[in-house]
């Protein structure tokens, strides 16, 4: 008797189990937030962009910190005119920043062989723009974390 009442319950459970119905689903939100989303996902499919590093040889804050900056980057490309150097305001500093690296042990390599003239380098993480689709060159960005 026990077993005919718990075989009876199994078969009702498992009947409401697929009693639900089907149909859709209706999001109701604010018409700004879709509005983000969209213009978020065309931003991602026109922009693009790759991992890589990048080694920062110079932060400069203070008097003239722009223009001392200016001389490092200067310094350094003509020391290194094969390799691509920036200046970046992180507020309140200057940074120098030189490659173009897409693995870290290109970017130690280099850093070793900059290491005497700039001591106090570092290898950085860094996201390069790539071109977009009309061939105009992103800015680039800086992502750092704290």
């Amino acid at each position: 008797m026990k077993r005919v009442i718990i075989y009876l319950l199994l078969a009702m459970v498992a009947s409401n189990i697929y009693a639900q119905k089907r149909g859709t689903i209706q999001i109701v939100g604010d018409r700004k937030v879709s509005h983000l989303v969209d213009t978020h996902i065309e931003f991602n499919e026109r922009v693009k962009t790759i991992p890589g590093f990048r080694i920062q040889i110079a932060s400069v804050s203070g008097n003239n910190s722009k223009s001392k900056a200016f001389t490092i980057k200067e310094q350094f490309m003509s020391e290194y005119p094969e390799i691509k150097a920036y200046l970046i305001f992180d507020e309140p500093n200057f940074k120098v920043k030189v490659g173009d690296f897409v693995s870290k042990l290109d970017a130690f390599v280099f850093l070793q062989k900059i290491k005497s003239q700039y001591p106090c380098s570092i290898i950085k993480d860094n996201v390069y723009p790539i071109y977009s689709d009309d061939d105009e060159l992103i800015i680039e960005t800086d992502d750092e974390q704290p």
